[in-house]
């Protein structure tokens, strides 16, 4: 089950809210989201609720043990057998037959391809589990002493499926006292139905419109029809993910539950760093936390540990080589970044000062480009097909500049594509800054409403309504 669908909207989410605000107390309502978020999960692939309950079973039992011994040893052996577990789950389920044919090429061997349907959402509730599990050793939360508790926290269907990765610690004292207003559930409405509207009216819209460009014929493609669909698509996964995290943190205040943001304005950036400040913000404090900064961090090898997140961020991702490329391609940009920002400053003689709106043209203009670039990384499996689209791009390819087709399809879309832009950044809250004398909160209903009916009206038959990461 997805958000973005009339079952979810109209059976699921109704019956699901009566259940709760029926209940007398915290203790119902808490089973109530534990039974709707398994009904939730188990919706499409029921087999795979016995590996999420014993992926809450094994952290629920490592964390007791842990706050349990007072012995180091013994708290550093539960920790240590607690990231073993949940990795090997995740290696094995997604990663087994990557690894095994990546040893068949490299060693010439015959290693067996074990082919296994991948468990919606098990990167992401793998991750929420081993933070618990690292936060309960550093001493940054409190063991869950009810396993019904922390199990509603590892199912949560707000964000168990794509995110953003909850936690424990932001959500502990909520789990056990949560209070709710009615000034809460307008907001989780408001953030759901912009959410919602995210996704179907405009990610869906770029998106089918991409492929025109992606998976047509490359020989018919024009240079600018190269970048114009690869920008459709880097509009289209940001209007997806954020449009889900946008339902996810407007489903939790529904609920009582506060999540952080998971988005703030990306391609406002100027540098790749500030990028992934902004972009996919739980799982980049993740890889920040429990990986980068337990390796030294800044203090030492700081090329190595970049290079070792890096990895990993793209492979989180998928288990492909495309994958792997896009994220070490951001890798070597951040590395970059790095290393030339402080020469900058300490350059003698000093290097001369541009005009600050020429800085950030320069800034934004680089920052949309090498984005760009890495995006043909990450929608093509294929490295192949992922390469001759970079050359169409570069105009190595022997690709005429433009095409006619380029100039019916741009057209077309002209304005899709441009209330996305503008959409992307952050012009509706500098509107209600500028004219503060507006009250903006009594449209709010209206824009809610406008928002729900019409994304109805275009799921209505629709057959297009994808999640780009629930792959991951």
């Amino acid at each position: 089950m997805v958000f973005s669908s009339l079952t979810f909207l109209f059976y699921f989410l109704p019956l699901h809210l009566f259940f709760y605000y029926a209940s007398p107390s915290n203790v119902w309502r808490n089973w109530v989201l534990i039974v709707f978020s398994l009904v939730f999960y188990a919706w499409g692939e029921p087999v795979w609720i016995s590996l999420l309950i014993f992926s809450a079973s094994i952290d629920f039992l490592h964390g007791r043990l842990i706050e349990n011994n007072r012995t180091n040893w013994k708290r550093k052996a539960a920790l240590c057998s607690s990231i073993a577990l949940n990795l090997s789950l995740l290696g094995f389920f997604k990663y087994a037959s990557f690894f095994a044919e990546a040893l068949n090429r490299l060693l010439g061997t015959d290693i067996p391809l074990l082919h296994f349907g991948l468990p919606i959402g098990i990167s992401f509730y793998t991750f929420q589990t081993m933070s618990y599990v690292i936060d309960v050793y550093s001493g940054k939360v409190k063991a869950q002493q009810r396993y019904a508790h922390f199990l509603m926290y590892v199912s949560l269907f707000h964000q168990l499926v794509a995110g953003p990765i909850v936690r424990y610690r932001d959500i502990a004292r909520e789990i056990e006292h949560r209070t709710m207003s009615l000034s809460r559930f307008s907001l989780g409405i408001s953030r759901f139905s912009i959410g919602l509207g995210k996704k179907v009216i405009i990610a869906n819209a770029v998106g089918e419109a991409s492929e025109h460009f992606l998976l047509g014929n490359f020989s018919a493609l024009s240079v600018l029809g190269a970048w114009f669909g690869i920008a459709l698509f880097g509009l289209q996964i940001y209007y997806d993910f954020s449009g889900y995290s946008d339902m996810a943190i407007g489903l939790g205040h529904l609920f009582g539950f506060t999540y952080l943001e998971n988005f703030r304005y990306p391609y406002i950036a100027r540098s790749a760093s500030d990028f992934w400040r902004r972009w996919h913000i739980s799982l980049g404090s993740f890889f920040r936390d429990y990986v980068y900064i337990p390796l030294g961090g800044n203090r030492k090898r700081m090329l190595l540990n970049l290079f070792i997140v890096w990895f990993l961020t793209g492979l989180w991702h998928g288990a492909s080589w495309n994958f792997v490329l896009w994220g070490l391609y951001f890798g070597l940009l951040v590395m970059l970044e790095k290393i030339i920002q402080p020469l900058r400053y300490h350059h003698r003689p000093p290097l001369p000062r541009l005009p600050e709106w020429f800085s950030k043209m320069i800034g934004h203009i680089y920052l949309i480009t090498v984005v760009l670039i890495g995006w043909v990384f990450f929608y093509f499996t294929d490295l192949s097909h992922a390469f001759s689209y970079l050359a169409i791009m570069a105009g190595l390819a022997g690709a005429p500049l433009v095409s006619t087709d380029l100039v019916i399809q741009f057209n077309n879309h002209l304005i899709l594509f441009a209330v996305a832009i503008i959409l992307s950044t952050p012009f509706y809250p500098w509107l209600q800054k500028r004219w503060r004398h507006l009250s903006f909160e009594a449209f709010q209903p209206v824009i809610n409403a406008f928002l729900l009916l019409a994304s109805t009206a275009l799921l209505v038959g629709a057959s297009y309504n994808p999640f780009l990461y629930f792959r991951f």
